[in-house]
């Protein structure tokens, strides 16, 4: 008799080893650590904000509308009366830059307005259910703030430039001032988020906002000089942000004296205790 044919070989039950094995379908892929994921999350979000300039850009067309007018006729007629003390710069030079973050923070102050309606639309509850962390998506809409305060400033410093002001083209420069117009813009619109995640609607942020707004700005050293002030009100331009974005824009675009180093921690500093603020606060404003 024939013999019997062979039984046909099994394959071991134990997954294969090795960098071709089967152990890499049961393992699960190691999770991404929160300095991976942070920063694509709040480019992400970053990137969601900037979407809606595509479908309505008549803020940026109106917000320009002020500044301009700061420039042309108060800079224009201050400059002629020569009331201002401001160290044998002309002061529609001086100006300028205070112009410039005075348009970024109208921008940024108001931003709570938008999260509140995203609350009310229900939007801003399905993002919190999303694996984006708080901070991430307070981060995204701030610096997407700054980056619509980064189109402000182009303008005014068009304007500037027609005007005669003397400002330097150096690009190591024009950064700085990018990172100090975003920073500052990041801070504001954090307080805003954070305003509205204690008032919890847009009439009474609308109310503060308006209240908070001019003081900032009046109690900076945009306008005239720390020096000029009464003793007070230097006390209060010295712990306002305003003022430290001001000091950092005037010293990278005119080239005066600026305490750069002391003026970026500040910028810096106020922008992260602005997002860890209003991400706290970001749960209470979803209920």
């Amino acid at each position: 008799m024939s013999e019997a044919p062979a039984a046909p070989r099994t394959e071991s039950a134990e997954p294969a080893t090795g960098p071709g094995g089967l152990d890499l379908l049961l393992v699960p892929p190691r999770a991404r650590t929160v300095w991976r994921v942070l920063p694509a999350r709040v480019l992400a979000m970053c990137v969601v904000e900037l979407q809606k300039l595509r479908h309505d850009r008549t803020e940026l067309y109106t917000r320009a509308v002020q500044p301009a007018l700061w420039l042309l006729v108060f800079g224009e007629t201050f400059t002629r009366i020569k009331a201002i003390p401001t160290g044998g710069v002309p002061y529609i030079d001086y100006l300028a830059p205070g112009i410039i973050a005075q348009s970024a923070m109208f921008i940024a102050i108001f931003y709570g307005i938008m999260i509140i309606w995203e609350r009310d639309a229900g939007i801003l509850t399905k993002l919190l259910v999303t694996p984006t962390p708080r901070s991430a998506l307070i981060a995204g809409k701030a610096f997407a703030a700054g980056v619509k305060a980064l189109i402000q400033a182009v303008v005014v410093i068009v304007i500037a430039a027609l005007l005669g002001v003397a400002m330097t083209w150096n690009p190591l420069r024009l950064l700085g001032v990018v990172v100090a117009v975003v920073l500052g813009s990041a801070f504001f619109s954090c307080l805003s988020m954070t305003i509205a995640g204690i008032v919890l609607t847009r009439d009474r942020l609308m109310g503060i906002g308006q209240a908070i707004t001019m003081p900032l700005f009046f109690a900076s050293n945009a306008l005239y000089p720390v020096a000029i002030m009464p003793g007070w009100l230097q006390t209060v331009s010295r712990i306002n942000p305003l003022s430290y974005q001001v000091d950092a824009l005037r010293g990278l675009l005119l080239g005066t004296h600026a305490h750069l180093a002391l003026d970026y921690t500040v910028l810096v500093g106020a922008a992260v205790l602005g997002i860890a603020a209003a991400s706290s606060l970001l749960g209470r404003l979803a209920r």
